[in-house]
């Protein structure tokens, strides 16, 4: 049972729990025997596992049509895991794919694996198989995904993880550089903006890109990538 449908089952019965309450098996366990229902937490675990079970086709068929995307975006964030026989929790990663927000197909999918390894990332995509997954991967700069590159894929830095670098130089040691850097960040998220009002995508945005930004924007983002980072304070 569901945290949402847990939740409904007891608003129907004039019981009210706050719609972020999260709720573990454990507690639903609890829950259930204090109202007077002993319903077992393996018996709960076999009701998820059989939801789970009904459910993966459509997660197959959810993860082929992401897979038919040419531009995804990726990422990985922790879960924790209790970990049979020793009694602690283990740090395991859910792995999150998606499309872009110019698409029209709205689809996220999320790949759970019990550690960070770039195996993963590279097993949902097919590599790497004939075929296997070869579009624009926008992602951080997380070596997990390094690997796929070498497979055919293209990356595409995230500007979001980039900015953010500049931002905390500027925040924490008041640099120039930094101050300099977030102007023209801002400058490239307006023309952006500017390309998708326009209806234009994928390629015709990078190459609006270039257009677009200032021709100092683009020299300054040229040579400060060719600077040593130690340089850039």
């Amino acid at each position: 049972m569901s945290r949402e449908v847990h939740v409904r089952f007891w608003e129907s019965a004039g019981v009210r729990f706050p719609r972020a309450t999260h709720l573990p098996l454990y507690r639903q366990e609890a829950i259930f025997e204090r109202a007077g229902h002993v319903i077992a937490r393996s018996t709960l675990a076999q009701w998820v596992g059989e939801c789970g079970v009904q459910l993966q086709p459509l997660v197959d068929a959810l993860a082929a049509e992401l897979l038919r995307q040419p531009v995804l975006h990726a990422d990985e964030t922790p879960v924790a895991m209790l970990k049979p026989g020793h009694g602690r929790t283990h740090r395991a990663y859910l792995w999150s794919y998606c499309t872009t927000q110019f698409n029209t197909i709205k689809a996220v999918v999320f790949d759970f694996a019990d550690s960070r390894g770039g195996q993963h990332a590279r097993a949902f995509l097919g590599l790497p198989g004939e075929r296997g997954w070869r579009g624009k991967l926008v992602c951080d700069d997380f070596s997990g995904y390094k690997a796929c590159f070498e497979l055919g894929v293209t990356e595409v830095g995230c500007m979001a993880h980039a900015r953010r670098k500049f931002h905390e130089l500027w925040a924490n040691h008041g640099s120039q550089v930094g101050e300099q850097a977030l102007k023209f960040f801002g400058e490239l998220y307006v023309s952006g903006w500017s390309l998708h009002l326009d209806g234009r995508t994928g390629v015709d945005q990078a190459a609006g890109f270039q257009r677009c930004g200032s021709n100092s924007s683009m020299r300054w983002f040229g040579c400060a990538s060719k600077r040593p980072s130690t340089s850039v304070r």
